[in-house]
């Protein structure tokens, strides 16, 4: 066919199966020859994703997704991450709770039967028990979070809007430690992401974990899931803040195996529920004090809400953002996340008095980990990242003969044996048995030759257990990246009654490590900046033609209530920038009424005219 306009030619044949990239060679030959073809190439199909036209979702109750649709400064970070084209195409998930509406008009197109199972009523459909108060609505709303359809006029967006979302109903029955074990084996080669908000009980008098079978399956998983790179186990750190409890006391959430996932209020506040404990790693929002509206999802009855909450609201959004990740670089190891998560994870306006920094200059906290958890770094920082030198193990034997604790004891023991090994360290955990008159009352930090303290157990004043700790396995985070090398200090203290009295009779340090020197690699925060010509008070003037010039800054998208335009002040200027939409549109494509791609709340989008109106 004759190209419009263009002295071009487009010549089609059969010869060739659509996606070829290498050339036909007969028809190649026969057009080199000919001497009235000046030039011609083989067309192969690109892939191109949308500019412009819409990286802002256009479903109703996006613009109450206050944590993703830059409401709060700082938010998730997400749109960044779809601007850069990843929105979890061809990752899969499940969520493990009480079920999921597979028919909801929100999840349906997302749903994957090969990702779900229910372990309750030992069926493949994972639909929840209806009746009873419906209170069957958790995996639900946790599933609409990760992968909610986007752009199909229901609902609000999913962090990864295109990724497969599965469900496992298990928790609405009697739970043993085998349907822990198969839930967490569910597919493994098919499975890439399991998010998980449940745990023992937060009532902050209790230390339990995973079973020998659970536990047989998170290692299992990380070492032959996915093709041998390792399951991801997202899980939530609990909510039994209210009843001073500490995640350290939880064996899921305390694994190594597990991403734990911290939350923080709209504006930085901690929330009443929130847990701290060393093994948080990092933080997302989970609801908001400033509105009546929390986290945006999917409901029971084909229905939505924007009233989910809790740390088991903050799980599935990191669980989403891990999706984006795994799409930009599929090649990625379990710890590969691990090291990545933290470095995109960022103190921001996270509030705790605790915040100090490590030995290889990070922020941390009992409360957040890394802090406040950016999609748009993390997808960045994968895309670019070398995977990581396999991970070494190396334990010390640090108390011999049996020690009274008293007031309170200090153990220390030298770190350098393992050094060999380990140059940067990951994981560290601490193996203790000991008896005490009132459990609760022990605080236990550890101290590493870098200058780094973390505290492994707060005080839990409902703890009056005389159990004391048998062979219980606390973890840390916070020595990341730091040299093992030097004294390492386990300190005990009674902050209780002056007659508690127990003894210490085992302690076992497990550093965990890869012999690379991992603070010598760049930092992924350290972006490029982007900003080709700046004004005297350093505003952004010029981003180039790839990126959007908006309020002084460059931007691979523009937000809500503007869209993207030439600057256009002559032919040669490539440069873009961020034009307001009209007031009444929440997502346009140009400046008048009647331009609206989608609405405000409170506003009706009318298909016809592309304006908003209140009903």
């Amino acid at each position: 066919q004759v190209m419009e306009g263009e002295p071009f030619y487009h010549f089609r044949h059969r010869g060739t199966r659509p996606r070829a990239l290498s050339r036909h060679w007969g028809w190649h030959m026969r057009l080199t020859r000919d001497p009235q073809v000046l030039w011609f190439e083989q067309q192969t199909v690109k892939r191109r994703s949308k500019r412009g036209g819409g990286v802002v979702p256009t479903d109703p109750w996006f613009p109450k997704q206050w944590y993703m649709n830059n409401d709060v400064h700082p938010d998730l970070n997400v749109l960044t991450a779809w601007s850069r084209g990843y929105t979890g195409l061809g990752v899969v998930l499940t969520v493990l709770d009480d079920g999921l509406e597979k028919d909801h008009p929100d999840l349906a197109a997302n749903y994957d039967p090969l990702a779900s199972y229910d372990f309750n009523s030992n069926d493949p459909d994972p639909q929840p028990r209806y009746g009873d108060g419906d209170k069957n609505w958790h995996g639900t709303r946790c599933a609409g979070e990760v992968a909610a359809v986007a752009n199909n006029g229901i609902c609000g967006a999913g962090v990864a809007y295109n990724a497969k979302i599965g469900g496992v109903r298990m928790l609405d029955g009697s739970i043993t430690d085998i349907v822990e074990a198969q839930a967490l084996s569910l597919q493994p080669q098919h499975i890439h992401i399991y998010s998980a908000s449940w745990g023992p009980e937060d009532d902050g008098r209790t230390v339990d974990g995973p079973g020998v079978l659970a536990a047989a399956a998170f290692h299992r998983g990380v070492s032959q899931g996915r093709s041998g790179l390792g399951s991801i186990f997202i899980w939530a750190s609990g909510n039994g803040g209210t009843n001073y409890d500490n995640c350290n006391c939880d064996g899921y959430t305390n694994s190594i195996y597990t991403v734990s996932v911290g939350s923080v209020l709209g504006d930085g506040q901690r929330p009443r529920y929130g847990e701290s404990c060393p093994a948080i790693l990092t933080t997302t929002y989970s609801s908001r004090t400033s509105s009546k509206v929390q986290i945006v999802t999917t409901d029971l009855h084909h229905r939505c809400t924007d009233k989910h909450t809790g740390t088991s609201a903050s799980a599935p959004l990191a669980a989403g953002m891990v999706a984006l990740a795994l799409e930009a670089n599929p090649a990625l190891t379990w710890r590969d996340l691990q090291h990545l998560i933290i470095r995109a994870s960022s103190p921001a306006h996270l509030q705790a008095e605790d915040w100090a920094e490590n030995g290889v200059g990070r922020r941390v906290s009992h409360y957040y980990g890394y802090g406040l958890l950016d999609a748009g770094l993390l997808v960045q920082a994968a895309t670019t990242w070398a995977g990581t030198r396999p991970q070494e193990k190396c334990s010390i034997q640090a108390v011999q003969v049996p020690r009274d604790i008293g007031s309170g004891l200090t153990i220390s023991t030298d770190g350098s044996s393992c050094s060999r090994s380990i140059r940067s360290l990951e994981h560290v955990q601490v193996q203790l048995s000991l008896s005490y008159s009132r459990r609760g009352d022990l605080v236990v930090a550890l101290s590493s030759p870098m200058g780094t303290t973390s505290t492994l157990v707060t005080v839990r004043p409902y703890d009056t257990s005389q159990e004391g700790y048998k062979d219980w396995t606390f973890m840390s985070t916070h020595f990341w990246d730091e040299n093992p090398k030097g004294i390492w200090t386990l300190r005990l203290e009674n902050r209780g009654d002056a007659l508690n009295t127990g003894q210490l009779t085992s302690f076992v340090l497990h550093l965990h490590g890869t012999d690379e020197d991992m603070p010598a690699r760049r930092s992924a925060a350290t972006a490029t900046d982007e900003c080709l010509r700046r004004d005297e008070q350093g505003a952004c003037q010029d981003c180039g033609s790839s990126l959007y010039t908006h309020q002084g800054s460059c931007l691979s998208y523009c937000p809500p209530r503007y869209y993207g335009r030439a600057r256009g002040a002559t032919r040669r200027d490539s440069a873009r920038v961020c034009a307001r939409c009209h007031p009444s549109c929440y997502t346009c494509q140009g400046a008048s009424a009647t331009n609206c791609t989608s609405c405000p709340s409170g506003r009706s989008f009318q298909d016809i005219t592309h304006t908003c109106h209140h009903p």
